[in-house]
């Protein structure tokens, strides 16, 4: 999951039925009934910024377009995660709202996709209590980006949300596990045996293949304890992802908390600015436009973020350019990146000068969100030992 902005192939069934595709469909078909519904797919990103920026697109965001067209596909803006840290409340909300207008400015199409605000669907939360009482202290403990956050902000400043956020990070997921309650409690034993599993994928950067796991292991706890009950996620990398750098440290991350504003091309910045930063962008003394990410790994940037955006091999783009120097080819490369993205910035704009509009389409998503959710905890409740509310 891009719970943070963030990234193996996977399989689709193009035969998939209709009924997969909507979240709000009913079980799936008992076995030899039919084929097995469409792979699912979770990703989220944080609202942390006024601009998701070129490696978000490219290592991440881009991908969640091409897989509403093989996935059953859930994607949310996760603005719990986002108060782990001092936040202005009025920066958040506007922050949200800009996120997902670039995600629907970028192609998320809410007809085929379950598209929502993550503090709007309650059982999030609710699931989050549920499996930190599953989750050991030292479990927790052991999660590098805890680690590494609180070793940047002192572990004072560190708070117990961003300590447990890779909990929530779990419930994010298994809410939207295919199939919750397939088996019978205690038993392990199916209940309503499918032609095949529904597969359920979450699309993953490496520095979040720790949290999947530790995902993997709650939903396997769980499910030993109570009854089997969530399908457990596997952690992969799209096709077509690329990994992007700071344009003036391209040994690091392109990185909103980490680069400088020189490093990074936001999504919504002018041409003029975008144009400037790709010039001034960090190569070496030679002259070669030539893909060497030891010795020339500002140019192997440049070449990256040009193959992923044109679709032309790195090959083909070292042939063009050979003997032509960098100037050419940064020029042309900025001309690709604001043609990419002024369309984006325009879409962007426009669904913000209607923020009802934006606010129904979120809240759409919301209640197809909310009616898995609801179905899955439904389920964890009374496995749990919960008591119902009756009816």
């Amino acid at each position: 999951m891009s719970v943070s902005p963030s990234a193996a192939t996977s399989a689709s069934d193009p035969a998939a039925s209709s009924a997969a595709s909507d979240p709000s469909a009913g079980p799936a078909p008992a076995a030899g009934s039919g084929p097995v519904a469409a792979p699912r797919v979770l990703s989220g990103i944080q609202p942390t910024a006024d601009s998701f920026h070129l490696g978000n697109y490219l290592g991440a965001l881009r991908q969640w377009v091409a897989l509403q067209e093989t996935h059953d596909a859930f994607y949310c803006v996760v603005d719990l995660h986002a108060i782990t840290v001092e936040h202005d409340p009025a920066a958040l909300r506007r922050r949200t709202r800009v996120s997902a207008a670039q995600l629907l400015a970028m192609g998320v199409d809410p007809d085929r996709s379950t598209l929502f605000v993550q503090s709007q669907v309650p059982e999030h939360a609710e699931l989050a209590w549920v499996l930190s009482c599953l989750t050991g202290f030292g479990e927790a403990s052991r999660m590098t980006q805890f680690k590494d956050k609180a070793a940047k902000q002192g572990a004072s400043a560190a708070s117990v949300g961003l300590f447990t956020y890779p909990i929530l990070q779990a419930a994010d997921i298994l809410l939207y596990s295919p199939e919750p309650g397939a088996a019978k409690p205690g038993t392990g034993e199916r209940t309503g045996e499918r032609t095949g599993e529904q597969a359920f994928h979450v699309p993953v950067g490496e520095d979040q293949r720790q949290h999947v796991e530790l995902t993997r292991d709650l939903a396997g706890r769980f499910n030993h304890r109570f009854g089997t009950t969530f399908v457990e996620p596997e952690a992969y990398i799209p096709r077509g992802a690329a990994k992007i750098t700071d344009l003036q440290d391209p040994t690091s991350k392109m990185s909103k908390s980490a680069s400088s504003p020189q490093g990074i091309i936001d999504v919504l910045e002018e041409p003029g600015p975008m144009r400037k930063k790709i010039m001034r962008a960090v190569t070496d003394t030679g002259t070669e436009v030539r893909f060497d990410e030891e010795n020339k790994a500002g140019v192997s940037n440049l070449l990256r973020i040009h193959s992923a955006l044109s679709g032309d091999t790195v090959a083909d783009l070292e042939a063009r350019y050979a003997g032509s120097g960098y100037g050419q080819f940064k020029k042309d490369l900025a001309e690709l990146v604001t043609g990419t993205f002024t369309p984006i910035r325009e879409r962007t704009l426009k669904l913000l000068d209607d923020e009802d509009a934006l606010d129904r389409i979120l809240a759409h998503g919301a209640a197809r969100a909310g009616e898995v959710a609801a179905r899955t905890m439904d389920v964890v409740r009374d496995r749990v030992g919960f008591v119902g509310r009756g009816r």
